[in-house]
């Protein structure tokens, strides 16, 4: 069969896409690596929806719980990370099978993508106008800086504004040679768990119920205790943040439980677009009779 591409399942949040890779893995003779940005964080298991021990069946899973819940989550970090795990796996004849719906994970993952360093000074100036002038200035600004990077960052999205501007002050380069390009640094392959919508919204809101039923709130109270509010990126975690506000009072447990569905819904829609916009993804209907045998054709024949 000679050397196997590295293999990456994405697809929108409860497509079926952890169960699809698993079976992958024990097919192919690979091994899991995550690319769910929340995954990474140790504690964080029934809101994510980690697969159990069991469910695993095992296959070793890498790059999960590795991170502590106050950590910020840094994309060019878990570059760092992955890139030497995927490289050592390769180097003793597994699959590297990625799965995770975190789309810039899967890029910093899989392609040419590089992450310029940050810069605090400037940092802090540039967000401090932001709060005093709000995004609209800086993206005119930034129209005429980078024409390519404004045409992709919207005006209302201050954080990202930042950040680009951030980087050409920094780097005297624009910001768009550093943004995503589909050049993948390895032979890869990646197939796309597609469910449709109305079937999606309503797994969405079954997982939700089964998450609460599975002790959700209870594990987002011993992560409070670890840290959980001081923690930049898992506080905003889908799920973790409603029941957050739940335990605080603000919301009542069926509020947190009815904002978290929803929450995931407009996510799962944000995700879709995102792997549906790179042409390398083969779709495959999540209920074809045959899923994994077509999902292996097109691993071991590219089509």
């Amino acid at each position: 069969m000679g050397h196997l591409p590295v293999v990456a399942v994405v697809g929108a949040t409860a497509a079926g896409k952890s169960d699809l890779a698993v079976e992958l893995a024990l097919r192919l003779g690979g091994e899991i690596v995550n690319t769910d940005s929340m995954q990474l964080y140790r504690g964080m298991d029934v809101g994510t929806a980690k697969l159990t021990i069991p469910e695993r069946k095992g296959v070793l899973h890498h790059l999960l719980d590795i991170w502590d819940v106050t950590q910020t989550a840094s994309v060019a970090e878990y570059q760092r990370l992955v890139r030497p795990l995927i490289d050592d796996l390769l180097g003793r004849g597994r699959v590297p099978v990625l799965t995770g719906g975190s789309g810039l994970y899967v890029r910093a993952a899989l392609d040419d993508l590089e992450f310029p360093g940050t810069d605090p000074e400037i940092r802090t100036r540039l967000e401090k106008e932001l709060a005093d002038f709000g995004p609209g200035p800086m993206h005119a600004r930034l129209a005429t800086q980078d024409p390519v990077a404004a045409a992709a960052i919207l005006p209302s999205n201050g954080r990202r504004i930042v950040r680009a501007l951030e980087v050409i002050e920094m780097s005297g380069r624009p910001f768009s040679a550093t943004m995503p390009s589909y050049d993948s640094v390895y032979p890869s392959v990646q197939i796309g768990v597609e469910v449709p919508r109305p079937i999606l919204d309503e797994r969405i809101a079954a997982r939700v119920g089964r998450m609460w039923r599975e002790g959700f709130v209870d594990e987002v109270r011993g992560l409070a205790a670890r840290g959980l509010r001081e923690g930049r990126t898992a506080s905003r975690a889908l799920g973790y943040a409603q029941v957050l506000r739940f335990i605080d009072g603000e919301w009542t447990e069926e509020q947190a439980m009815d904002e978290t569905i929803r929450a995931t819904r407009r996510f799962a829609r944000r995700q879709e677009s995102w792997f549906r916009r790179d042409p390398r993804v083969t779709w495959l209907a999540h209920d074809a009779p045959e899923l994994l045998e077509r999902a292996v054709t097109v691993v071991t024949c590219g089509s």
